[in-house]
């Protein structure tokens, strides 16, 4: 089992920023990549960012290309998503998701979200 708690949302104004925090607890020790994604109201979840285990691959979403930067604490089972310049259309509630492994099986889970609110 993993734990997930998500941390470090709010409101701020438009070209400022935020970084967010995803800290596991469990059996960490077979995370492998780690997700952001964003839910907004009336719109289907996106995936904004991705992290491997090692932290040496990262992927984002178009939208975010640029501004947003997710890194990742093995020491520290937390994974940071540094988000810049911000828009009020990345307004959204923030999930965080990790996928565990362990020989054949494979899990994921689910943090409960941090709002981020980006004024104009």
């Amino acid at each position: 089992q993993v734990q997930l708690v998500e941390s470090g949302g709010g409101l701020v104004q438009a070209g400022g920023s935020l970084r967010l925090s995803c800290t596991a607890s469990g059996s960490v020790f077979n995370i492998n990549d780690v997700n952001w994604y964003r839910q907004a109201p009336g719109k289907e979840r996106e995936l904004v960012a991705s992290i491997t285990r090692s932290g040496s691959t990262t992927d984002y979403a178009d939208s975010v290309k640029g501004r947003f930067t997710i890194s990742r604490d093995n020491a520290k089972s937390t994974v940071y998503l540094q988000m810049n310049s911000l828009k009020p259309e990345d307004t959204g509630v923030y999930l965080c998701n990790v996928v565990w492994g362990y020989g054949h099986e494979t899990r994921h889970y689910w943090g409960q979200g941090t709002q981020v609110t980006v004024s104009s």
